[in-house]
């Protein structure tokens, strides 16, 4: 089964990750989707998301914008990111998810994972 976690505010795909209302998970097993909403405890820094994530069962996550220190934190917890992805409602990205039609703005991809100088 996967879980895939996408950050919403104002009921689309937050620009920020972390910087969210909460977190819409899609349980999807054998194309059968079930939909709940995951509340982001008070008081968690940025930094401790991934594993509050891993901890929570999630296998990928949707998402705009991701501070680049957290890129490794993604790896090591062995959770798939799916970066620079347009904002749209929920439900419309895991549609594209399902379909493998996910696309990825380049922009936002080299502005998050270029070197810092």
């Amino acid at each position: 089964m996967k879980r895939v976690a996408i950050p919403v505010t104002n009921n689309q795909l937050s620009e920020f990750f972390g910087a969210c209302n909460h977190y819409e998970i899609f349980e999807i097993e054998r194309n059968v989707t079930k939909t709940y909403v995951l509340q982001i405890p008070a008081e968690t820094d940025m930094m401790e998301l991934p594993g509050w994530l891993e901890k929570n069962g999630i296998t990928d996550v949707i998402a705009f914008r991701v501070n680049r220190k957290i890129l490794s934190l993604f790896a090591s917890r062995k959770v798939n990111l799916f970066v620079g992805v347009p904002l749209d409602k929920p439900r419309q990205l895991i549609d594209k998810y399902l379909q493998g039609r996910l696309e990825s703005d380049k922009k936002i991809i080299a502005e998050i994972t270029q070197s810092e100088v």
